[in-house]
């Protein structure tokens, strides 16, 4: 994993963030038409190009002091859905240190350094975090090669969620999702899943260390699509969304068009009134 760009010193109301360096081509693939989203700008993220095994596989925007991801961003691969059951979780060395490595590495089975939680989430953070389970924003059945799969097993594409949703209303989601982008898009699917926060936090050793999720929500965008397809399927291309609250109750997904999603975000006030997904082109998503 490599950090490719860091946004300093920005304020929500007065200044603007600023990247110290452009995301790099090879990275940019992941983005529809190489654009992040906009309108997310926040003092404490960081941009991530999501490296394993040599290749980059997705980015993820990071939060260093909540520390969970605003949201990872990726292309999605047609696949049966199958999970890795014997991936061990990993972390991203340079966020904490300055290392020679720039992909993700597995948890060391030995004392960490106090740096490694600075400015990332260990494995001891969910460990007694009993009411929530680790959820991962790029999940490894939108992936096929099993390197990419891999590849979402690291923290810093993980939020804290609550098991029911995580198990039974998400993961249904996400089938869904994969079910109709195998079927339906003809083409290139950019993919983009994030979160909304509120304040809420999960503490350890009386410090706050993970923020816990108000909203999940993802969006995608798959302008080559079988024009033939039925009409229930027809109207979510080519792009659609879908949101949900991280809680217990009134936690269904409502699916609505990216337009929609965007409003509802910037009344939560997480994300500026200049927030834009995808951004517009003469196909635009």
């Amino acid at each position: 994993m490599n950090p490719i760009a860091s946004l300093l010193n920005p304020s929500w109301g007065n200044r603007h963030s600023k990247v110290e360096k452009e995301l790099s081509p090879e990275c940019k693939e992941f983005l529809y038409m190489g654009t992040p989203p906009r309108g997310l700008e926040h003092h404490s993220v960081q941009f991530i190009c999501q490296y394993y095994n040599k290749k980059p596989r997705y980015v993820t925007l990071y939060n260093t002091v909540d520390h969970i991801p605003i949201y990872s961003a990726y292309i999605f691969k047609r696949s049966e859905g199958e999970k890795c059951m014997d991936v061990p979780w990993m972390y991203e060395p340079q966020l904490s240190t300055s290392s020679e490595t720039d992909e993700m590495q597995p948890f060391p089975r030995s004392y960490m350094h106090m740096n490694f939680e600075d400015a990332q989430a260990v494995l001891d953070d969910y460990t007694n975090a009993i009411l929530y389970e680790r959820g991962t924003l790029n999940p490894d059945e939108h992936q096929n090669e099993p390197d990419d799969k891999a590849a979402t097993y690291t923290l810093t594409n993980v939020v804290p969620v609550m098991p029911e949703v995580n198990n039974l209303i998400w993961d249904k989601q996400e089938h869904m999702i994969r079910k109709r982008l195998n079927n339906y898009c003809r083409g290139t699917a950019h993919i983009v899943t994030g979160v909304t926060t509120s304040g809420k936090m999960i503490r350890r050793e009386n410090m706050n260390r993970i923020a816990v999720p108000t909203y999940l929500w993802s969006a995608y965008c798959c302008v080559d699509y079988d024009h033939n397809t039925p009409f229930m399927n027809r109207f979510k291309f080519p792009s659609f969304a879908y949101y949900g609250l991280n809680e217990d109750e009134n936690n269904d997904m409502v699916e609505v068009s990216v337009q929609k999603l965007e409003e509802f975000l910037k009344k939560t006030e997480f994300v500026s009134q200049n927030f834009q997904i995808f951004v517009d082109t003469k196909e635009s998503c």
